[in-house]
């Protein structure tokens, strides 16, 4: 049944999603539904919907349902909630969701004929699941539009991988996330250490910092948690460093050659001088344990500054440092990865299409994404060159600033985003896994991933 006080589904649209419907399986889950053409009818297998191109809408007053990223709770409730209620006397229904189970969720409300969301906050590498799902509108004719979106001023680095799926827009970038590598500038002082600029340095900084504190200090932090977010940005952060990528020209999986065994080997050797447990390491534990003190060194997305100056949230203000993610073996360049960012779409299944595109619209806005991104806990990062090169964000970044922008500015290596990415991303961290635990050689974990890569994604 819809929600209550949700305009039901066409017809034909309810009964298209019956013939077609998978049942959904995994972690990430896996859609069928392809659909284009009308709001109230479904055609040749593209997307769930098209938005009208232009038609003006009133967010006065407006209710919007959002399924969004469990660590953007704080960004969409505390920050857009009470801004949206201050501007238009309306309100923002949030329902988070763990970031394992974000994509396969938004799948299964339009699938499952609950459509209960309006607005879905997505991972930009599950973007062509959910669009092969027919869970989200086609936005390219809208776009295109409403010119002041003013889509020329997203960073290059970020919007298309973000939105753009078989020459068609389904979405704004919401979260430019790439990763940094902060550090413990007070430990490093105490141990005599240096910044890194090498893996080969990093490693060698993790091991003297954790000997020679006997412990009470572990020289790194590895996000090591069995999903593509998590370990999967910690092995592509390695990768990009030593001079790799996942996949070749062809589109064909490429992290199983020297490149990529690099990568993975490091993970494997620096597991010792790293806060126990890697491979039970998320997002909260490794903040948490850099922010207390515990570890000297975490590659994590760049807002982690924020909370680093935040007394209420911090042990290490004025007390750490950040630089580029290191290289190794050949590679001299720097280069990070747009690890697990996201944008913002209109559910396919919401009654209300033209308002939840509105919203999409006001939230990804530039007095917004500043907002987001200057504060503290958001878990939100610039997507617009507005904001990242404003001296107002350079404020409130504050030391962090010069590094965030050599990321996003630069080439970051992007995640695949076609139909059937995030299970090709499971299995790859599944093998990762298992070399970290040491039950498959290094190599063999690469290239058994890299053949199930060949099999997901032709």
């Amino acid at each position: 049944m819809p929600a209550p006080g949700r305009t039901p589904l066409p017809a034909s649209t309810r009964r298209l999603l019956a013939s077609r419907r998978r049942v959904l399986s995994g972690a990430l889950g896996v859609g069928a539904l392809a659909a284009t053409g009308s709001l109230a009818a479904c055609g040749d297998g593209s997307s769930g919907s098209e938005l009208a191109a232009e038609k003006a809408v009133d967010l006065q007053g407006a209710t919007l349902k959002l399924m969004v990223n469990q660590p953007h709770v704080l960004a969409f409730t505390d920050l857009l909630g009470k801004k949206f209620e201050q501007e238009f006397g309306g309100k923002l229904e949030v329902t988070a969701i763990p970031y394992d189970q974000l994509t396969s969720k938004q799948i299964l409300d339009v699938q499952g004929g609950d459509g209960e969301f309006d607005v879905f906050d997505y991972f930009y590498f599950g973007l062509g699941e959910l669009v092969d799902a027919g869970a989200l509108v086609d936005l390219t004719d809208w776009i295109g539009a409403n010119a002041d979106i003013a889509t020329d001023d997203f960073l290059p680095s970020i919007y298309d991988p973000y939105t753009l799926i078989d020459g068609r827009r389904y979405g704004l970038p919401f979260d430019g996330d790439t990763h940094v590598l902060y550090y413990n500038a007070e430990v490093f002082e105490t141990y005599g250490v240096e910044p890194p600029t090498t893996w080969d340095e990093y490693d060698a900084a993790a091991e003297k910092i954790t000997k020679d504190s006997g412990g009470k200090v572990y020289g790194a932090i590895v996000e090591a948690q069995q999903v593509p977010m998590i370990l999967g940005c910690s092995f592509i952060n390695r990768l990009a460093g030593y001079g790799g990528t996942l996949v070749d020209a062809d589109g064909k999986a490429a992290f199983n050659g020297e490149e990529g065994l690099a990568a993975l080997q490091h993970l494997v050797d620096v597991s010792p001088n790293a806060l126990p447990t890697p491979l039970q390491t998320g997002f909260d534990q490794a903040n948490s344990a850099f922010l207390s003190g515990q570890g000297a060194m975490l590659d994590t997305w760049t807002d982690l500054g924020l909370k680093a100056q935040d007394p209420a949230s911090s042990k290490i203000v004025d007390k750490w440092g950040v630089v580029t993610l290191p290289v190794g073996g050949r590679n001299t360049t720097p280069r990070t990865a747009l690890d697990a960012g996201f944008g913002l779409g209109v559910s396919s299944a919401s009654g209300q299409q033209d308002k939840a595109a509105a919203f999409v619209k006001w939230a990804t806005n530039e007095q917004n994404n500043f907002l987001l991104a200057s504060t503290a806990g958001s878990g939100i990062d610039p997507a617009r060159k507005t904001v990242l090169d404003s001296a107002e964000y350079a404020a409130a970044a504050g030391k962090a600033t010069d590094v965030i922008r050599e990321g996003l500015d630069g080439d970051p290596l992007a995640w695949p985003s076609q139909q059937g990415a995030p299970k090709a991303l499971q299995d790859l961290v599944d093998q990762l896994a298992l070399a970290i635990q040491g039950q498959v050689e290094p190599q063999a974990a690469l290239d058994e991933a890299a053949e199930s890569w060949g099999k997901t994604l032709g």
